[in-house]
């Protein structure tokens, strides 16, 4: 995966929180065995705590405030973004924005921004308070992602993808896939709560990893509007592999099995590895959101 080294980040969209978490308690979802188990049952990488029943907080918390804005000083190009891996987070997600942006009026739709929140431990949002433990995830209350940067070690030290610049990229575009859902009007059907291999929670993950390749198609191709070029320059075919590496590592199915020691359907919420690798693999080929309807 390859960034225009001399194309301008813009740092406006990532809001860098990073050392300022929640000091005490208050949460039900903790590090440690809390945050395992949490890990085990499917609850992370989607949408908000509140929306999945996991903080003791309602919305209109106020967030945490802003600390530290280290990307506002050294992500600058595309240069810093080949060489450190929060300003490659900054890149994917200008790209990420600039694609949707042009995508969704081709559509009917009207895209409207998302910053992403680079958090360390614990963060206040307006679906209410959440740690590390839940992963990245998309609180529609604020319409902002959350990540904590120290979820990409995990993905490859806990759940066994592959790691690479680009499973990093999967994730981020995942979270922007609930985004779309959100201004299409499609997330709420998640918030049923129902789970199971056909529950509406397990096909609304399937299409943000569907529009997640969507975007990959289209990545090394969209042109940014400062330079008129594509902030990505190259994405290969190992690239393409380590991000079904990703999807596939946080299948329901292959998480209940390390964690749990046995596979249940009946509780999935997100999909099994088979399910988020081929879903992402059809936005990838088709490039065409329309062949995302996971709920046919």
């Amino acid at each position: 995966m390859q960034f225009d080294d001399d194309a301008d980040l813009d740092t406006s969209q990532v809001q860098d929180q990073r050392g300022g978490g929640i000091p005490g308690g208050g949460l039900t979802i903790g590090g440690g065995i809390v945050g395992l188990i949490a890990l085990a049952l499917g609850l992370f990488f989607g949408i908000g705590p509140n929306e999945l029943g996991l903080s003791s907080q309602g919305p209109g918390t106020t967030p945490s405030p802003s600390t530290d804005q280290q990307v506002s000083r050294t992500c600058r190009t595309g240069k810093d973004a080949n060489t450190r891996q929060d300003c490659r987070v900054v890149a994917i997600v200008n790209s990420a924005q600039s694609f949707w942006s042009q995508e969704l009026p081709r559509h009917s739709l009207t895209y409207t921004p998302a910053s992403t929140v680079l958090f360390t431990g614990r963060v206040n949002t307006a679906c209410g308070a959440a740690t590390s433990a839940v992963g990245p995830f998309y609180c529609p209350g604020d319409r902002k992602v959350y990540l904590d940067l120290g979820f990409f070690d995990e993905l490859k030290t806990k759940f066994g993808a592959s790691g690479g610049p680009f499973a990093q990229a999967y994730v981020v575009a995942h979270e922007y896939g609930h985004h779309i859902q959100n201004l299409q009007g499609t997330l709420s059907r998640a918030q049923d709560r129902l789970t199971g291999a056909g529950s509406n929670s397990v096909k609304v993950e399937l299409q943000a990893d569907c529009y997640a390749g969507v975007w990959a198609k289209h990545a090394t191709s969209t042109p940014e509007k400062s330079t008129g070029r594509p902030l990505i320059k190259q994405l290969t075919t190992a690239d393409i592999d380590d991000g079904l590496s990703a999807a596939a590592a946080v299948g329901d199915d292959r998480i209940q099995e390390k964690f749990q020691g046995r596979v249940t359907p009946e509780s999935w919420t997100h999909g099994s590895a088979a399910q988020r690798r081929q879903w992402f693999t059809t936005g990838y080929t088709t490039g065409d959101m329309a062949r995302c309807d996971t709920f046919r």
